[in-house]
């Protein structure tokens, strides 16, 4: 009876040992910069079907303007990087329960979200636009009166349409790419995302134009953090100052943007550098 005891006794002890152990190695507000470097790794959420910010070309590798600043991230902590696919509406999930370090997933600064993550400075500014079939352009909200806009669960889109026309029925998908096969079959008149994305897309996909380029206020769009997580925020804000001096982001809308864009976009009015709008 009394091996039965302590041999239980001893499990106990070694659970909570365990336990303790796991909790020492993330903080509640998630990893720190020193935790990332011993691990050897950054856990980043990324869109992998939104061309081209976040997405996975025909090699299975991530690429993208999010992409570009993550493999930086990578290299300036000097860790290797573990990108996650992540949909719009579980961007604060995934930080929330610590099951990434850094969200890059073209997430604009809202009150609301900031209620729940931590936001660092800017890396690009954006407002929102709307995309529509060249033969029935929408080009302004009241178009939509009496036809589904089609826009994706927890984007800066359905708060606006929701806020300022509940007269516009939404039609809701989880995944961008989802959303725009539902555009393509003529499920919704239009679809509205960002402005730099949904001009992105009409530019490769030939009978559809942005007839509404800017709409709603001038948001930023900034890596986001658990909430509390100080040691990474700092990190990233200062390596966002730092890059200025390289004019990075810069480099970053070369590389990954212009190919796509053009000169139907001015780098200077999407870039932002040094965190400074």
């Amino acid at each position: 009876m009394k091996k039965n005891i302590f041999r239980t006794l001893s499990v106990v002890v070694a659970a909570a040992a365990i336990l303790t152990g796991c909790a020492s190695k993330n903080s509640a507000n998630g990893r720190t910069v020193e935790q990332i470097k011993k691990s050897g790794k950054v856990v980043i959420a990324v869109f992998s079907d939104k061309k081209p910010f976040g997405y996975v070309d025909e090699n299975g590798l991530y690429r993208g303007y999010d992409v570009y600043f993550g493999d930086r991230i990578a290299k300036d902590l000097g860790v290797k990087v573990e990108y996650v696919p992540v949909e719009a509406a579980s961007r604060v999930e995934v930080l929330a329960t610590g099951k990434v370090d850094i969200v890059l997933a073209n997430f604009t600064r809202t009150p609301e979200r900031a209620e729940k993550v931590d936001f660092a400075l800017p890396y690009m500014k954006v407002a929102l636009g709307v995309v529509s079939p060249e033969a029935a352009l929408i080009e302004k909200p009241e178009d939509l009166f009496g036809k589904k806009l089609i826009i994706s669960k927890g984007t800066t889109a359905e708060t606006y349409f929701t806020k300022n026309y509940p007269e516009v029925e939404l039609l809701k998908f989880d995944q961008y790419s989802e959303a725009y096969n539902a555009l393509v079959d003529g499920r919704g008149a239009a679809m509205s995302t960002d402005n730099t994305e949904v001009l992105a897309w009409a530019l490769e996909n030939p009978g559809f134009k942005v007839g509404i380029e800017s709409l709603g206020s001038l948001d930023a769009i900034a890596p986001a953090v658990q909430k509390g997580n100080k040691s990474l925020l700092d990190w990233i804000n200062n390596e966002i100052v730092s890059l200025a001096e390289e004019k990075f982001f810069h480099a970053d809308y070369e590389e990954t943007l212009r190919p796509v864009y053009g000169a139907a976009a001015d780098a200077d009015n999407l870039v932002v550098e040094g965190g400074q709008m």
